[in-house]
């Protein structure tokens, strides 16, 4: 079973405007869930991320503008409402780097070996499509002037 996956892409839009767009409740909603709900996208807040009718309670791992950002979730389409820190989760980071071409968006989701055996290649799969298609629509966002 692989334990992570990373994605990365690159944009022509300043460090500020990326991560503004990763963490900010407002942002973050156009290009990835359809809602943040009952709570904030700041370091150890519990909100819940609506897609759909789905939602799925996350929990703020870090925030170190303009560089980081970092939540832990239940991934592949399992609801969960409940302390997403007493069960198995993964963890979803973004590093933010600029390059003389642009910004440089690296998304990598770790701890998928850690998810119960009967959901664990499941979860992968689905996220990994997923993030597949999120981020083409984080880089269309940003990409626009």
């Amino acid at each position: 079973m692989q334990d992570s996956l990373t994605r990365e892409i690159t944009v022509k839009a300043p460090k500020e405007r990326v991560y503004n767009a990763i963490a900010d409740a407002d942002q973050i909603t156009t290009w990835f869930p359809d809602a943040v709900e009952e709570g904030t996208l700041a370091v150890g807040e519990r909100p819940f991320l609506r897609f759909g009718n789905f939602k799925t309670r996350i929990y703020i791992e870090a925030a170190r503008p303009f560089d980081y950002f970092a939540y832990r979730w239940v991934p592949g389409g399992i609801a969960n409402t409940g302390d997403v820190l007493k069960v198995p989760n993964t963890l979803v980071e973004f590093f933010i780097e600029e390059l003389a071409e642009g910004t440089k968006v690296t998304l990598k989701e770790s701890g998928f070996a850690s998810l119960p055996a009967d959901v664990a290649q499941q979860s992968f799969d689905m996220v990994s499509g997923g993030w597949n298609e999120m981020m083409v629509r984080l880089e269309e966002k940003l990409n626009k002037a």
